[in-house]
């Protein structure tokens, strides 16, 4: 089977600034991956090149097997996008505005008029089909670009950074639909730099920084190499026997009293880990009144590997 997204030493200059060295990347089909890194690593020209909006300097990019380069009409033709923060024409309809995309896609008339009634459910925006996109939150203009990425049936999409300027609860939508559309084998590509998003919705995460890609791997490796913070509140004082007690668990790294009754507890591993954990200290005595993670393996790793800038 054909490799979705293949990048061969993909490299890319401004000028004097190298955006991307030598990126090698391979996405098989159907599968969920998070494109993570600060503010400038290289993200968005990775997928400003693979939608052919831009050029590499070097380098090669593969949508199905398709040069994006040699040929990026074929080679987007399965591929929906949604990129940066969606621009929508504000005195059209979001009907209009699939009716536009589909003729540009050349799909025929009837083809349009039923995917876009299709899509715009899949989206849930057929309430609001009919209206001007003028008067759309963000979060709803950013639903009905996904509309248009999907309307043609593509088999890969790529979304960079889909859930960037919206609200609360716009993001949570925008993350429940991504989820649905990963459920219907998509190949999606999604730069992000939200790390508990990406480990909530994807299925390997790469890391970027400076044009360089530092790690390729699956959520659940990335989850296991790092480790997770959890707090724990007790219902009574902890005393210093049970903190000892705590710091001889399997997988405890430290342990920090950050008050009579709470613990900051840095676990090795991932939820399996912490769950097993709260068995532990429930067994030595302890009652738990409160347990949550405060950072997870996956962050970690991130911060491991992306230092921080100086300011």
């Amino acid at each position: 089977m054909t490799d979705a997204i293949v990048t061969e030493n993909l490299s890319k200059q401004f000028g004097q600034f190298e955006a991307l060295k030598d990126l090698n990347l391979t996405i098989e089909p159907g599968v969920c991956v998070g494109y993570l890194g600060p503010n400038g690593a290289g993200k968005t020209t990775t997928i400003k090149i693979l939608t052919s909006l831009l050029r590499p300097t070097g380098g090669n990019a593969f949508l199905n097997g398709i040069d994006v380069v040699r040929n990026p009409k074929e080679a987007l033709a399965s591929v929906g996008a949604v990129v940066e923060t969606p621009q929508l024409y504000p005195q059209l309809t979001p009907l209009e505005i699939l009716s536009y995309v589909g003729q540009l896609r050349g799909l025929d008339s009837d083809v349009i008029r039923e995917r876009s009634v299709t899509v715009l459910d899949e989206v849930k925006m057929s309430d609001s089909a009919h209206k001007r996109t003028k008067d759309f939150s963000t979060g709803m203009k950013q639903r009905v670009a996904i509309a248009a990425a999907i309307l043609h049936d593509p088999s890969i999409l790529i979304f960079d950074e889909p859930t960037i300027g919206l609200d609360p609860r716009g993001m949570i939508e925008v993350r429940e639909l991504i989820m649905q559309l990963k459920e219907r084998d998509f190949t999606i590509f999604m730069s992000s730099h939200l790390l508990y998003e990406v480990q909530e919705v994807c299925d390997k995460v790469a890391i970027v920084d400076k044009g360089a890609l530092l790690v390729y791997d699956t959520v659940a490796n990335l989850s296991n190499a790092g480790e997770g913070g959890v707090a724990l509140t007790a219902v009574e004082p902890i005393t210093a026997e049970q903190c000892a007690a705590v710091q001889a668990l399997p997988n405890v790294r430290s342990v920090k009293r950050v008050a009579t009754s709470e613990l900051l507890i840095t676990v090795e591993g991932g939820l399996p880990e912490q769950s097993d954990l709260l068995d532990h200290v429930k067994s030595i005595g302890i009652r738990v009144a409160f347990y949550r993670p405060v950072r997870s393996a996956i962050e970690d790793v991130y911060l491991r590997l992306v230092p921080q800038e100086e300011s």
